[in-house]
């Protein structure tokens, strides 16, 4: 698909994936929204991280402890800046039928979804385990993941649908084609 074609489909398009898309990317702009806040506080630029008044909230003590820093020895909130943001690039890759003509780009992003939720609900876990306490924002993000999973899988299914119609199709070599396009700027 040539850009203009693109451009004008995402922009202007009307369709009930691209209304679900355009929600999974918001909810995933959300999330690296709280990615960020978290990341500011912690790296020292933001001092302290307000919480709803519920007892089992204290996103400043989270986002501070050993847990928070356990893992690749970086803060937590920027690889979840990165995960989120990379579930809203799937959202937004193709144009408003990509479910027939790259069908491997909204199970991609349904799959993403998935996990994203998956690792969020363990992260959560693991929260409460090391702190007795919950980070608002981070739970915030993970309400994104759930709703996020729900808008993908009508097109997720759609896609699926559509490979198993093309039982002759090659799904790699389409694959490999496709890829092939995107890099061309076709």
């Amino acid at each position: 698909m040539n850009p203009r074609k693109l451009s004008h489909e995402l922009r202007k398009g009307h369709s009930p994936d691209l209304a679900r898309r355009r929600w999974i990317i918001g909810l995933n702009v959300l999330g690296t929204a709280m990615a960020q806040i978290v990341s500011l506080y912690q790296t020292g630029i933001v001092r302290r991280l307000p919480d709803p008044p519920l007892r089992y909230f204290d996103s400043s003590r989270v986002d501070a402890s050993e847990y928070a820093y356990s893992r690749l020895r970086s803060p937590d909130g920027f690889m979840m800046l990165v995960s989120y943001g990379f579930t809203a690039w799937l959202a937004a890759a193709g144009g408003k039928d990509r479910a027939r003509q790259n069908p491997l780009l909204p199970i991609a992003m349904g799959v993403k979804a998935v996990v994203d939720s998956a690792v969020a609900v363990e992260l959560a876990r693991e929260e409460w385990r090391d702190n007795q306490a919950f980070c608002a924002y981070c739970q915030i993000a993970t309400l994104c993941s759930f709703a996020s999973v729900i808008f993908a899988m009508p097109e997720v299914r759609r896609a699926i649908g559509y490979l198993r119609s093309k039982p002759d199709t090659n799904v790699v070599t389409e694959t490999i084609e496709s890829v092939r396009e995107l890099a061309r700027g076709a």
